[in-house]
């Protein structure tokens, strides 16, 4: 697979405090590409994507993002590059009414006030495109499923103008049914010209959208195969002895 990039991290180390978290991470994404951010507890991919979100500075390492050369001091600042994190309840206020919460911190304004009109319109136009329902803007988002939720946070990230989206544990806390329909709207991306950067446990959701898998343990990157090259049990091998050697050697034989 050849494809451009549209993110590109060179040797991303993180510590904190006498704790290294990530040493020497290279990492990246392709213009209209999922990849699937894998390993065990503790392995540094949560950190690799909080780095990439602007909530943590690498504490060394070089990082571009569509070619231009980017240190983030806040998740501000990557969002207005076109970085968005998609999170699940955390993103979203159950008080709040569904358009409230789609503008959340960017409200349109009209003549000094809220301009309600436009983000109803707005947030119904925007999730309908991506084929998520909603009986009134107005509803509070308590009202909403888990799987609807994610999906309200895809559609936000979308019509933001969002690049790369990063995925923590998207089906995490959602049935089988939600998963499959979250899952279904991330594939999706790529054709909106979107990429997708996807933590998970669940390796067999995460096999089903992504277009190539990168495996960190203890902080070490130890491997990065394309699906067509690998199974689920493949990857789940590589995870569980913590190196990619024995899959290399079998292949090449």
């Amino acid at each position: 697979m050849s494809l451009e990039k549209i993110l590109r991290m060179v040797n991303i180390t993180k510590q904190f405090g006498n704790v290294q978290a990530l040493k020497g991470v290279d990492f990246d994404v392709g213009e209209n590409e999922v990849v699937g951010l894998l390993g065990d507890n503790g392995a540094g991919k949560s950190t690799l994507v909080k780095i990439i979100a602007g909530f943590h500075p690498p504490t060394t390492g070089e990082f571009y993002f569509a070619g231009e050369k980017v240190r983030f001091l806040s998740p501000q600042n990557a969002r207005k590059v076109g970085i968005e994190a998609v999170y699940q309840e955390s993103a979203l206020v159950d008080l709040m009414s569904i358009s409230r919460n789609f503008f959340l911190g960017r409200e349109p304004t009209k003549f000094g006030y809220l301009d309600e009109k436009r983000m109803d319109e707005e947030c119904v136009k925007a999730v309908t495109t991506i084929g998520v329902r909603v009986r009134s803007p107005r509803e509070k988002v308590s009202v909403l499923s888990g799987g609807e939720r994610q999906s309200i946070c895809i559609g936000r990230a979308l019509y933001f103008q969002a690049k790369l989206l990063l995925f923590d544990e998207p089906t995490a806390a959602l049935s089988v049914k939600e998963s499959e329909y979250v899952l279904k709207r991330i594939k999706s991306l790529k054709e909106k010209g979107v990429s997708a950067v996807v933590v998970a446990h669940n390796i067999y959701h995460v096999y089903s959208i992504a277009d190539r898998f990168v495996i960190l343990d203890r902080g070490i990157k130890i491997g990065e195969f394309l699906r067509e090259d690998v199974t689920v049990e493949d990857i789940m091998q590589v995870i569980r002895t913590g190196s990619a050697e024995a899959l290399e050697k079998r292949k090449s034989d």
